[in-house]
């Protein structure tokens, strides 16, 4: 086979009075070759393609053509399973190819609209937005915005996030149901991994079943909503919570500098309830806030409990007495004594406990590389040049007139309590010890994380 850049090599030898001889020498083809060349001219080589060797699914063709012209959406994991009933003994790989060779393309349709009643359905999804808080002028931040739209009325409720975390997600969620004062018959996802692990492949069913997270299975048990995944690759199953993203985008996210993620989330939550839900909506014609008044008597009432799924972990405390949780650092007691601690974070709360015991609550931060101290926890003042947040007590209100009683913080209780130890049996224990003589040494056996009450024989 000679290529076009050796023929005009050929004849440029042969026009500059090379003979046949010299120029088989000098490009080491054959002599008869150099000839026919020479005598073609300059002519490009016309190859015909290689005629295709037959496969082992090459008898089954005939098969795969009639079945996929009477079901075009028979998949190749089920025709795999039928040929081999048929002697098949080839592998999946080049099924998938020739079968997508020859599955009959479908006719474009034209998109049809549905709406959907009062209370049925709800949306929701993340979109993806880029930032420079001015606080932090040197980083730019990636942020998302969690959406939750109602199907009937488009009412929007939504967030800015750091993470889309499955606890973000959970917190969200209940975010919305308060705002809205009820929730839908069902929502709507994508695949996003929070709300939709994977299929389940049934082999005697040629459809799949949808396995679900079982923290989302847990939140849509407590409100009574049925969770729903839309097809794959079918983004406009759910425009009505999609088609916003553009409109947040343009009308609000664009051009305007934001603080920190706090003051984004109140500029965003002005702009939802002075113009975005309070416009009139090109679909349906309808101001979106009175459409929305007649769709909420449809929702389901909030159930009476809040929901208290808890994600269980297990962490080490750090050397300056802090634990990590979904990147943000928690602070635990001086005085708690192990390295190893369990934590329980729900929607909105994580609980540090030593031995079962509960030693830190703490609401939980939003983003990451954040800092927590609660009151309480260290015994030393921190340094004169530290950052660190921390819980800042009450001051104590001033006297009243005429009257000789100080306020005093009622903090110690809710300390108490936490531990689930009964306030006053303990103050009246502690108080006791303390005045019989309890050795100064030992103090610290009378935190209330640390107290045994005394068992008399």
């Amino acid at each position: 086979m000679v290529r076009l850049g050796e023929l005009v090599m050929i004849l440029d030898l042969a026009r500059e009075g090379l003979s046949v001889s010299a120029i088989a020498r000098r490009t080491g083809l054959d002599r008869k070759a150099i000839r026919k060349y020479i005598a073609r001219g300059l002519e490009a080589p016309a190859y015909t393609p290689r005629p295709a060797r037959p496969t082992l699914l090459t008898p089954f063709e005939p098969y795969l053509r009639e079945r996929l012209q009477a079901f075009p959406d028979l998949s190749a994991r089920r025709l795999l399973r039928e040929l081999k009933e048929r002697g098949y003994t080839g592998g999946y790989t080049i099924l998938k190819a020739v079968v997508r060779a020859i599955r009959p393309t479908p006719s474009p349709s034209f998109e049809r609209r549905f709406e959907t009643p009062p209370g049925k359905q709800g949306q929701v999804d993340f979109a993806f937005f880029k930032t420079t808080f001015t606080d932090e002028p040197e980083v730019e931040r990636i942020v998302w915005l969690f959406s939750m739209v109602l199907g009937h009325s488009r009412m929007m409720w939504a967030r800015f996030v750091a993470r889309q975390d499955l606890q973000t997600v959970l917190r969200c969620h209940i975010a919305a149901f308060d705002s809205f004062g009820g929730v839908p018959e069902q929502i709507l996802y994508d695949r996003m991994k929070t709300a939709v692990l994977g299929e389940i492949e049934d082999p005697d069913q040629p459809t799949q079943g949808i396995a679900y997270n079982p923290k989302l299975l847990s939140l849509a048990s407590h409100y009574g909503f049925l969770p729903k995944a839309c097809k794959p690759y079918r983004a406009k199953t759910k425009g009505k919570v999609e088609r916003p993203f553009r409109y947040v985008r343009e009308d609000f996210f664009l051009a305007r500098s934001f603080r920190k993620l706090e003051d984004l989330n109140i500029q965003f939550t002005q702009w939802l309830d002075q113009l975005a839900n309070r416009r009139r909506h090109a679909t349906t014609q309808r101001v979106v806030a009175e459409h929305f008044a007649e769709e909420r008597p449809h929702l389901k009432p909030l159930p009476a409990g809040p929901f208290n799924s808890v994600l269980a972990l297990e962490r080490r405390v750090t050397r300056d007495g802090m634990v990590s949780v979904g990147g943000n650092l928690y602070s635990v007691p001086d005085c708690t004594r192990r390295r190893t601690v369990e934590v329980e974070v729900t929607a909105g709360t994580v609980t540090i406990l030593e031995d079962g015991i509960a030693v830190a609550s703490h609401p939980v931060l939003e983003g990451r590389g954040q800092r927590r101290i609660a009151t309480g926890h260290r015994t030393q003042p921190p340094p004169p040049n530290s950052q660190t947040p921390t819980e800042v007590a009450m001051p104590p209100a001033p006297p009243l007139q005429g009257g000789t009683v100080t306020p005093r913080s009622l903090a110690i209780y809710d300390t108490i309590k936490l531990n689930a130890v009964e306030p006053f049996a303990y103050l009246r224990d502690v108080l006791e010890r303390m005045v019989n003589g309890y050795p100064a040494a030992r103090l610290a056996d009378l935190l209330p994380w640390n107290w045994k009450p005394v068992v008399n024989a």
